[in-house]
């Protein structure tokens, strides 16, 4: 895997960090359900298959 690969996977490790931090997951504590569900366990879920998504793609597509 080249060096900008690896890269873009730190990068996304480190948007991740953000995503999941506590002030930002806090906006999205609130008491109305979206589709029965809790709004910040969508906003988590999301985000983590986001990331094994974009972590997939990188990985298949520039592995070498």
């Amino acid at each position: 895997m080249k060096k900008r690969h690896e890269q873009k996977l730190v990068i996304l490790s480190m948007l991740m960090l953000l995503a999941l931090n506590l002030p930002l997951l806090l906006l999205f504590d609130s008491s109305k359900p979206f589709l029965g569900f809790p709004v910040i366990y969508i906003y988590v879920f999301s985000a983590w298959l986001f990331s094994i998504g974009t972590t997939y793609l990188i990985i298949k597509r520039y592995y070498e």
